[in-house]
């Protein structure tokens, strides 16, 4: 993928990432920090393009050279990709590729999808690290730029982390590292510290695609509380308490805050959204309070929170739910 077919690309990081290519003064590790599904995958692609591209013009790369070609259909002999699973990322490289080629702006949880693992704990484990180490002992089978692909380094287990910290700091010549993090405060700070931060703006994520199964949990309960009917809000509490793991509570939590954003606008006659271009938290927007998409973002937020810390999730729920009946 090039630049140029990247919707809404973040021009200023474009600017960046192709200065760096052309002064030949690439960070030997690049750490891009996106939302859940904010196209920075696809953007640290277009780059790895543009730096491996032997025709560049215009800021951009040619798609055309044999390159080219290669990292578009992410089979590039020197591009390594790495990623949490329950086995090794070699061994589920041909799903990584078909989710990345064919949903450029994934989730997490349409990760673990694709990999069977949802309800799973995955992970980026020490052998990992140790194949890591096994390729960049070889020369480049091309005899260029060799690349290390990480998505979610935050997943990898202290071990693991361990092994890479001398070869991020000191890597081979003609070496890079590539990460893609949703979450830079859980690496380890002698990791984080050997790279060089670049933040992907919300922005600039790839449109958010419906979801006919989360509209409806939301609309339930938004309606409930349009209606301020409680006994209606904490059975809306008990469906969404029933997902079937963390991840798909994740990404429910991702999708509820971009329709809250949504009901935000409208709320503000920012953009004039019809509820039908805007959603479910559009066509809310009359319903509730002003101050609601405010108070239940940080009511969320504290969802993920005590996700991540595995309380029960109907606790959680009803927890959410008490807190957004008295915002509402």
């Amino acid at each position: 993928m090039t630049f140029a077919e990247i919707p809404a690309a973040p021009g200023h990081l474009v600017r960046v990432l192709t200065s760096m290519a052309d002064s030949g003064r690439v960070p030997h590790a690049l750490l891009f920090h996106e939302d859940d599904g904010g196209g920075a995958t696809t953007l640290a692609l277009a780059f790895l393009q543009y730096l491996f591209c032997r025709e560049r013009t215009g800021g951009d790369s040619c798609g055309a050279c044999p390159s080219c070609n290669k990292i578009s259909k992410l089979i590039h002999p020197d591009v390594h990709f790495f990623f949490p699973t329950t086995s090794s990322s070699k061994a589920c490289v041909q799903q990584w590729r078909q989710l990345v080629l064919s949903n450029p702006g994934f989730r997490e949880d349409d990760l673990n999808t694709a990999l069977g693992l949802q309800g799973k704990k995955s992970l980026i484990n020490v052998q990992e690290a140790k194949e890591i180490l096994s390729i960049l002992s070889l020369s480049a089978l091309e005899g260029g730029l060799k690349v290390i692909f990480i998505y979610l380094p935050e997943k990898m287990n202290t071990e693991a982390s361990n092994r890479l910290l001398k070869i991020l700091e000191e890597p081979p010549e003609l070496t890079h590292f590539v990460l893609i993090t949703h979450a830079p405060d859980k690496l380890l700070s002698t990791v984080l510290s050997r790279c060089l931060l670049l933040r992907v703006p919300p922005t600039a994520a790839l449109q958010h695609p419906r979801s006919e199964e989360f509209d409806t949990l939301l609309s339930k309960l938004f309606s409930a509380l349009a209606d301020r009917n409680l006994p209606r809000t904490l059975k809306a509490s008990e469906e969404m308490a029933a997902l079937p793991s963390r991840d798909s509570v994740k990404t429910f939590c991702a999708y509820a805050s971009y329709e809250l954003r949504q009901m935000f606008l409208a709320q503000q006659n920012i953009g004039r959204l019809a509820p039908e271009e805007g959603g479910v938290g559009a066509g809310f927007a009359p319903k509730l309070k002003k101050t609601f998409p405010r108070m239940a973002l940080t009511a969320f937020d504290r969802v993920l929170q005590l996700t991540e810390r595995n309380v029960n999730q109907k606790i959680i729920f009803t927890e959410l739910a008490d807190t957004l009946f008295l915002a509402a």
